[in-house]
């Protein structure tokens, strides 16, 4: 969420849920996914937080050239107060030496 750009495909999954889960980083969110995968995303809808995440564990990562993944249990408390998991395999790709979010899997 600085100015730098990550370096890993794990350094921008856990910038992207610190966005998320802080609400008000929807432009980053938004200039960190793909380009051609940008369609119909709303940075103000991406702005939102609902304040419910509370932690990120890492289950797996890998890169291989320009592509990479992680997965991931995110958690959060849901609408009755419980912890919940939300979990993910993340698909991220370099382009010019930059990372982007691509699509979850």
């Amino acid at each position: 969420m600085g100015r730098s750009s990550a370096k890993t495909p794990l350094a921008l999954m856990r910038s992207r849920y610190s966005a998320y889960a802080l609400g008000g980083y929807g432009e980053y969110l938004f200039e960190t996914w793909l380009p051609i995968r940008r369609s119909g995303l709303s940075v103000h809808e991406l702005s939102v937080s609902n304040g419910k995440w509370s932690r990120l564990v890492i289950l797996n990562k890998g890169q291989k050239g320009n592509e990479g993944f992680v997965e991931f249990n995110a958690y959060y408390l849901d609408d009755d107060f419980n912890e919940a998991i939300h979990n993910e395999k993340s698909l991220f790709k370099r382009v010019d030496g930059k990372w982007y979010y691509v699509a979850a899997i």
